[in-house]
């Protein structure tokens, strides 16, 4: 039997009934590559997808029946929260800021800190935690299995009405898995079916280019890579970052590189929600990062961008909002004006 330790909760993975279920069509552009988060145990359906989508927005994941997955990860908000730290059950402020839920598909380690090595572990981490939900999974589990409403939706989905936390992060994982962003006005711009101002053009100019180069970081269709750097943002740095999960000394304030994907609409930005505007972000890459003994080599000399460049590339990153992604109503609350069942 395959087993996780996760926050404390032994999860182990039985034999569940087979069930005919319809396979999920995952769309996306040759250009993103393979996709390296769909596991043999979990495969994604349209049965499954549809109940994680019900537990994501529901309530009843939590310890007072407040907040759901979707009070830090809003649509309009590209799957953030708009807040540079969220705020759950406890009234206490999270340690860091909720990271966008677009294109998980192909992340390798998940948090900032990547401490999560599925999607499936990451996704019971936030009920657990006292901070957020404030629910361990195994209670949530019995929650769910009192309802009338989730029995047969498990048993859709997985071929028994006997709802566990791990049926429930298979359910919340298949979900994520369907949210993909490909569909930007830069997108469009490849394809011949958008074009460019000046400035955008320039901006991309300076995204690509040795000078700002930002692709280093987030380069390619996805626009960012599986990587964990220390970006600068401290002399002394009081978050160890990656290095709570490695112990390695060089991993040290290192965090996982974000999308730019919809990154005009998930501020506050970084790791701890410090910087209110992309005009904050680009001037810090600019003029203001901070020598420090586990900055990445790749910034450790200041670019200092002029005016019109950093207006320039700012005008740029916000050509990457993709708006059929923030409105798809395949993504939205599936229960009618807030109500449960």
């Amino acid at each position: 039997m395959k087993r996780w330790l996760l926050g404390g909760l032994l999860i182990g993975c039985a034999a569940f009934s087979m069930v005919k279920t319809t396979p999920f069509p995952l769309r996306y552009p040759a250009s993103f590559g393979n996709r390296i988060s769909v596991p043999d145990d979990n495969p994604t359906t349209i049965e499954g997808v549809e109940l994680g989508r019900y537990l994501f927005y529901d309530t009843l994941l939590s310890k007072n029946n407040t907040i759901s997955c979707s009070s830090c990860h809003h649509q309009n908000k590209a799957f953030t929260d708009g807040f540079a730290l969220s705020v759950g059950v406890s009234g206490r402020p999270t340690l860091r800021n909720a990271m966008s839920l677009a294109n998980l598909l192909w992340v390798r380690d998940f948090f900032w800190d990547g401490h999560a090595s599925s999607l499936e572990a990451q996704a019971l981490v936030p009920m657990a935690h006292p901070d957020e939900m404030g629910l361990p999974p195994e209670k949530a589990a019995e929650k769910l299995n009192r309802t009338t409403f989730y029995p047969e939706k498990f048993r859709k989905a997985f071929g028994t009405e006997s709802i566990t936390p791990v049926l429930i992060a298979r359910a919340l994982a298949q979900f994520e898995r369907t949210l993909i962003s490909a569909d930007s006005r830069y997108d469009r711009f490849l394809s011949g079916k958008e074009t460019l101002s000046a400035a955008e053009k320039r901006g991309l100019a300076v995204f690509e280019g040795s000078k700002g180069n930002c692709t280093h970081c987030h380069g390619g269709a996805k626009f960012f890579q599986n990587v964990f750097h220390n970006n600068g943002l401290d002399a002394s740095p009081l978050d160890p970052g990656r290095q709570e999960v490695t112990t390695q000394e060089a991993d040290f304030a290192r965090f996982r590189v974000p999308t730019l994907r919809n990154i005009a609409v998930t501020g506050p930005y970084m790791h701890d929600g410090r910087f209110k505007t992309l005009e904050e972000v680009v001037a810090h890459y600019s003029d203001h990062v901070h020598a420090s003994r586990t900055l990445s080599p790749e910034l450790s000399k200041p670019i200092h961008l002029s005016t019109l460049e950093k207006q320039d590339l700012v005008a740029f990153l916000r050509i990457l909002t993709d708006s059929t992604f923030l409105t798809n109503p395949a993504f939205s609350n599936p229960f009618v004006q807030g109500r449960r069942y």
